[in-house]
């Protein structure tokens, strides 16, 4: 009986993660088709397709060495991720965004910007703008990256790329935060919020509900999609023209180049979130 009962658990568990692996390369293949047919006619298109297409590439990876349920998911948010980039291209290139894609972890509670800012910081000149312009060609779909929320927008550089790098946030980051956020009605806390990792607990408790069979609510625009700081990324080679070579997603880092960021731009780590 009990060797009965294993082999039933297994064959289970081989189930639920062929089950989540067909789950994740649907929409994968749903990327690869926008990815594959789509090209940048501007600076911000172009960037937006290049992160797109890492996260495609990525995706793949994840799902050929998925081995659990947990790391089949991993892609299928991947993906997801994926897909909020190929929103922000078509809404760049005056396109219909095409269909609402699934909320990922941390979006909502990261917030949005909602109005054009710029701010002169350590020596460089940041801004941030709800819509894509030669000015702000830098997409971020909003979520939580080491442990701190980004609000989705399109911002003239890059700014969190450093934390995605190391790991850590730099000793300067929350003075940035407070520069260029402080007081916008899309994001509901402040410099201490953020140094706090604003939302942790917000998204456990989303996510609760969600499990306990409440509708999750998922009509969203391009800019309310959510990042996520999860390692695993392998992406390797998908250039567009946007800046980025591809070749940088390996255990949560992002890609080399573009945006001007070095491992120091904040002044050193503070190593906590």
């Amino acid at each position: 009986m009990a060797v009965a009962g294993r082999s039933n658990q297994r064959t289970r568990e081989n189930n639920q993660l062929a089950d989540a692996k067909a789950d994740a390369r649907r929409l994968t293949e749903r990327l690869g088709g926008q990815v594959y047919n789509l090209t940048g006619t501007d600076q911000a298109s172009k960037q937006a397709l290049a992160d797109a297409g890492e996260r495609l590439n990525a995706a793949g990876s994840q799902i050929d060495q998925a081995t659990t349920v947990t790391q089949a998911r991993l892609a299928k948010e991947t993906a997801i991720e994926g897909l909020y980039y190929v929103r922000a291209a078509r809404t760049a290139m005056n396109l219909d965004p095409g269909p609402p894609v699934p909320e990922l972890d941390g979006q909502r509670s990261a917030g949005r910007v909602t109005e054009d800012r710029t701010v002169d910081f350590d020596g460089r000149r940041i801004e941030a703008s709800p819509t894509p312009s030669p000015q702000t060609p830098n997409y971020y779909p909003g979520g939580r990256v080491a442990g701190r929320p980004v609000p989705a927008g399109w911002y003239s550089e890059p700014w969190w790329k450093t934390a995605l790098v190391a790991g850590a946030w730099g000793v300067g980051s929350v003075l940035l935060f407070d520069a260029l956020f402080g007081g916008m009605h899309g994001v509901g806390y402040g410099a201490a919020g953020f140094e706090n990792g604003y939302g942790a607990g917000y998204d456990a408790g989303f996510d609760a509900g969600q499990d306990a069979g409440q509708d999750p609510g998922q009509g969203f625009d391009g800019g309310d999609q959510g990042g996520y700081d999860t390692a695993g990324y392998d992406g390797g080679g998908y250039d567009q023209g946007g800046g980025y070579d591809g070749d940088g997603f390996d255990g949560g880092g992002f890609f080399d180049g573009g945006g001007g960021f070095d491992g120091g731009d904040f002044g050193g780590f503070d190593g906590g979130f």
